[in-house]
């Protein structure tokens, strides 16, 4: 593998670290989300070893994956956060990352997600349309601050992943064409409220060449040496964020590949560097441990029915993503590596299957699947479809680990729910 992680088998087991993923089943039940702290802090040191020599601003990307304790260990392992909403805002400041090292990007920012933002001080909004701008200069003016802005250029740029994750086309939603950029930067002094100190691009996610960056990063340069020609003070070049990982047989590029391909056109810009990872630190650092409910035979095909399904882990249904599907045990018989399943889970929804036509031996009730590179996208995309309660999380750490969400209760199913008893009479 190209990012080592620290899921592996001893004697026939699946562990995580030293802990055997079977021991955290029996106590906490599946399903269950299970991290590695060793792959989470190893794959940011990674990518903060790769641009050393340029000492950029990393910010974990918050919608990856949100758990508290996991964010705190990437900010005390000097991690920045990139956020979207004001809710990650919160959890950004709960898992004690300074608001000097928060990134706040999102197309639809609401006037109180800016206000809040603003009395935090964070270090930079990226800002995503003329608009936005224009409303986050106002609301500095009357708070009588001033905002960092970065402006995210949309600069036409394929990346070759899927079209759900691609944000840096023409027809996406995301950032700023570049004449737009331009006409906003000339006018940059009379902005009284912000600061225009960068330019900030994101074109998707799972790009597994460098081609696509490069190509990103020239249009952007084009704009950072015209705008600063208006006196506009470009300090910042924030990539985003992007970087692929291995789910199946793809051969992403390490970061050291990524570093040689992209500074050597950064380094004439004389910019401050701004990296934006989530699927790369997290994505391999996570599974996703379910038990076999049934085994069902239909029309000479096989199904492992899993309590794991699309409420827990949507990428599938939504991406049609590849996710490895692994017993946690070796399968044992003549039937061994030879027969064929689709996983699928528990919810009312034909796109509810995990992985279609695997070979996993001979499977049976009660027996553990591992779903693995789970990490990014997976709990944070979770949802209570069907009446289905979010799993639990676990952290793992050498020999020990610990809950880091509990399992939801069928109280949570109804929590917020308030019944007008005067109406319904």
């Amino acid at each position: 593998m190209y990012y080592p992680h620290d899921f592996h088998r001893v004697k026939g087991e699946l562990y995580c670290e030293r802990v055997p993923v079977s021991r955290i089943a029996a106590a906490v039940g599946t399903p269950v989300y299970i991290y590695s702290y060793k792959t989470l802090v190893d794959h940011f040191h990674k990518l903060e070893q790769a641009f050393r020599t340029v000492r950029p601003l990393i910010c974990f990307s918050v919608k990856a994956n949100g758990n508290l304790a996991i964010l705190r260990l990437l900010v005390r392992s000097g991690a920045g956060l990139d956020i979207v909403s004001g809710g990650e805002l919160y959890k950004a400041l709960r898992a004690g990352c300074p608001p000097s090292r928060v990134v706040f990007a999102s197309v639809g920012k609401r006037p109180e997600e800016i206000r809040e933002a603003l009395c935090r001080r964070i270090f930079c909004f990226n800002v995503e349309s003329a608009p936005e701008l224009e409303a986050i200069d106002a609301a500095s003016r009357r708070l009588k601050t001033v905002a960092r802005v970065a402006l995210r250029l949309n600069p036409d740029v394929e990346a070759r992943t899927h079209r759900y994750i691609t944000t840096g086309v023409a027809e996406s939603k995301f950032g700023i064409d570049p004449r737009t950029a331009l006409q906003l930067l000339r006018r940059h002094a009379s902005f009284a409220g912000v600061r225009l100190i960068g330019i900030h691009l994101h074109i998707g996610s799972q790009i597994t060449r460098s081609q696509p960056f490069v190509q990103a990063i020239r249009r952007a340069a084009a704009v950072i040496e015209r705008g600063r020609r208006f006196g506009a003070p470009l300090e910042w070049l924030n990539l985003g964020g992007g970087l692929g990982i291995i789910y199946k047989d793809e051969r992403p590029q390490t970061p050291q590949q990524f570093a040689r391909a992209v500074l050597p056109i950064l380094r004439p810009l004389r910019v401050r560097l701004i990296l934006e990872p989530g699927r790369f630190i997290v994505g391999n650092a996570g599974i996703l441990l379910t038990e076999v409910l049934y085994v069902k035979r239909s029309r000479g095909k096989r199904f492992a029915v899993v309590d794991a399904g699309m409420n827990d882990l949507v990428r599938p249904a939504l991406y049609g993503a590849y996710h490895e599907v692994i017993p946690a045990r070796p399968a044992v018989g003549a039937a061994s590596g030879r027969v064929r399943y689709d996983v699928v889970g528990p919810v009312c929804e034909s796109a509810d299957v995990l992985a279609r036509n695997r070979r996993l031996g001979a499977i049976r009730s009660g027996q553990l699947l591992a779903v693995l590179g789970a990490g990014a996208y997976g709990s944070t995309m979770a949802s209570n479809y069907n009446g289905r309660v979010r799993s639990a999380e676990v952290l793992v750490r050498g020999s020990k680990w610990a809950v880091i969400r509990t399992r939801e209760t069928m109280q949570d199913l109804v929590r917020h729910d308030v019944v007008p008893t005067a109406m319904l009479r």
